[in-house]
Formats: C-alpha cells, structure tokens, sequence
C-alpha cells in the first residue's frame, strides 16, 4: 500500500505567516500601545468633563450667593422701608391737623383781650368742625347714640337711668362720642342706659 494518504497536508503559509504574526514582539507591542493610547484618551475625556463637572458646579455656587446676598439685602431693604412707614404712616393726617392747632393756640392767646365771649366760642366751633371735615378726609365719622338702642358693639355703659320716658334700654345721655374709622369701630360711645322704674312694693298693716 502506498503511504502517500498518512502524509500530513502542508499548511497553508499565509496561516502560519499570520499565526508566527501574532505571536510576534513587534505585533504585541504594538496592541498594547494601542490600549494604552486607548485608555489614555479614555482619562482624557474623563478629566475633562470632571474639569466642566467643577466649573458648572462653581458658576452653579456663586449664582447662589449671588441670589443669597440679594435676598439678604432685599430683606434689610424691606425692613427700613417698613420702619419707616411706622414712624410716618401719619404724616399727611397730621400736617393737616396743625393749622387748626395753630387756630387754637391762638384763640387761646388772645382770649383775655376778647370782650364778647361769642366770639371766641363761635371761632372754636368754626375750627372744632373744620377739624371734623378734615379727619372726614381720612375716614374717620362720629355715630349717634341717644335715644338709640343700647349696642354693646359700640356703647360703653357708664351709668344706669331709671326712668319712663325712654323705652329699656336705650340710651339716654352721651359723655363721650364714638367713632368709625373706614366703618371700624375705632372708639365706643360712653353713655348711659334707660330701664324701667322700680315699682315700689306697698306693705299694708
């Protein structure tokens, strides 16, 4: 028999030159630069978003104080603009009381050279209701009280009256007048307060 079917085919010689290739210095040298440089472009880009990661979060910070320091000042500003309304929320109610204050200091001052009494009562009266127009101005309107029913919303009771010419209680007499400021009661009316008389009780022997 012919031994020429157990002989070994020949192997191809790219194959080999392609195997003998691989396994080459130069050739592995070669892929592991190749990683490297891989891995190396790899932790570029890492560090440079983490570079933009720092720099966004540092603008993202001083925006924040910024807007904390705007609000702190805002605050302060608030505050002085408030305490400042306090103290001249009145102004302009009191600029128009002085004139009447002047009128009157001088009505005071010259009272003593005043012969006729009338006068100077009718002049007091003038700026007491001028005083009344002007506080109208501002919201402010006296009530009426006598021979009104007794209101304990806006009535003080200071005395009791025994009486029958007023129904019970009803109010009869007014020491103090009271006031709406804009409809809201600003001061109650003292006053005092009808009830029937007490009968007297006969005692026969």
């Amino acid at each position: 028999m012919s031994d020429s079917g157990n002989k070994e085919r020949p192997v191809p010689s790219e194959i080999v030159g392609d195997k003998l290739s691989e396994d080459h210095p130069e050739t592995k040298s070669h892929k592991n630069k190749k990683k490297k440089d891989d891995k190396d472009h790899e932790v570029e880009e890492l560090k440079k978003r983490l570079e933009e990661k720092e720099k966004e979060a540092k603008e993202n910070f001083d925006r924040l104080l910024r807007t904390a320091a705007d609000l702190e000042n805002y605050k302060k500003r608030a505050a002085r603009e408030k305490e400042d309304w306090t103290k001249f929320s009145n102004e302009d109610l009191i600029k128009s009381i002085l004139p009447f204050i002047d009128n009157l200091e001088r009505a005071v001052n010259h009272a003593d050279k005043v012969m006729d009494a009338g006068v100077l009562i009718e002049g007091i009266r003038l700026t007491l209701q001028q005083i009344f127009q002007t506080l109208n101005r501002f919201g402010l309107t006296p009530f009426e009280s006598v021979g009104k029913p007794f209101d304990p919303a806006r009535h003080e009771a200071m005395l009791v009256v025994e009486t029958d010419q007023h129904e019970p209680n009803q109010v009869v007499d007014e020491f103090q007048r009271g006031y709406l400021l804009n409809e809201r009661l600003l001061r109650p009316a003292t006053v005092s307060v009808s009830k029937s008389p007490s009968k007297e009780v006969q005692v026969t022997e």
